[in-house]
């Protein structure tokens, strides 16, 4: 994606794009983006060969409040799960393999995205 494109963009959703981005590259299908279910947003939903993945991007400007995935607290795991039940079943997907990844998006001093991709980070 152009530079110019993704600095215009607000900074959450400017991760987002750099999430996608990255994995697009690694050959991820991008399904969803933003799926609402009972006021809980899951940020990206895509499919890594058999598996339907819902991804939590974190982005952060700096490391001042905690590295992006010390955000996941257990209670937004919770609501997450949640929305994700609400994916599948508004969307009549049964016996799938699913899980959930985090994408750490962090900028160093450069405003170079530093990118962690998490697989499988919670239950």
């Amino acid at each position: 994606m152009e530079k110019d494109k993704i600095n215009s963009l607000p900074f959450g959703l400017w991760g987002e794009e750099i999430a996608a981005e990255y994995l697009r590259n690694k050959g991820y299908i991008i399904l969803e983006r933003h799926f609402y279910f009972h006021h809980t947003e899951i940020d990206l939903i895509a499919r890594d060969g058999n598996y339907l993945v819902f991804i939590e991007v974190k982005t952060r400007s700096s490391a001042d409040f905690g590295l992006p995935e010390e955000a996941l607290t257990p209670r937004k795991k919770q609501y997450l799960r949640r929305a994700a039940e609400g994916y599948l079943y508004l969307n009549n997907l049964y016996n799938l393999d699913c899980r959930f990844d985090v994408i750490s998006i962090s900028l160093d001093q450069a405003e170079q995205p530093q990118i962690e991709h998490l697989e499988n980070a919670f239950e």
